[in-house]
């Protein structure tokens, strides 16, 4: 069996509400094991004795529509990748007034196209840094949505590509 974790996109936000009980029962539903989610904002840790991760993307992705009848985006790690994921972070995560980020793609050209505004980025308020189908984000506490690379990340043409999480939320699921 292998621990995976499933970073759901744009739950409990903009009108997509989900009760996590409701949401661990449609993964036990799927057939997953030691179902637990983590926070309300759409991380679920499963385990499954399968290794094909576009295909358990696929399958919980039909699984969200079918039963909460919205447009589902998922992510699907196992925790080693979060481990690294979370081991490469480049910036102090511990740094005073900032956040630290994850932002999650598979899709290298969307890697490259969100680097490519590195040199745009006031590094006073933000700095980005390209990892491992990763870009790590650090932002000064209170631009988030502000910034210029938190508003080039909420564009509708990234919502099924990328998520965000914060470092400690990824921590989280490791414990």
């Amino acid at each position: 069996m292998t621990r995976y974790a499933a970073l759901l996109r744009g739950i409990n936000v903009g009108g997509i509400n989900i009760k996590m009980a409701d949401l661990r029962s449609t993964f036990v539903d799927l057939g997953f094991e030691n179902v637990k989610t983590v926070l309300a904002s759409g991380n679920v840790l499963f385990d499954s004795d399968r290794d094909d991760i576009p295909a358990l993307k696929s399958e919980i992705e039909a699984g969200l529509r079918a039963e909460f009848k919205y447009e589902a985006w998922v992510f699907v790690l196992d925790l080693d990748t979060v481990r690294q994921i979370v081991d490469n972070y480049p910036f102090d995560p511990e740094r005073e007034g900032w956040h630290p980020y994850v932002l999650v793609t598979p899709e290298p050209e969307v890697l490259n196209t969100l680097l490519s505004i590195r040199d745009e980025l006031d590094p006073e308020v933000e700095q980005i840094q390209a990892g491992d189908g990763v870009l790590y984000w650090e932002v000064e506490r209170g631009m988030t949505l502000k910034s210029r690379f938190g508003k080039s990340t909420g564009s509708a043409k990234l919502k099924a590509s990328t998520t965000t999480r914060n470092l400690r939320t990824l921590l989280k699921l490791l414990k």
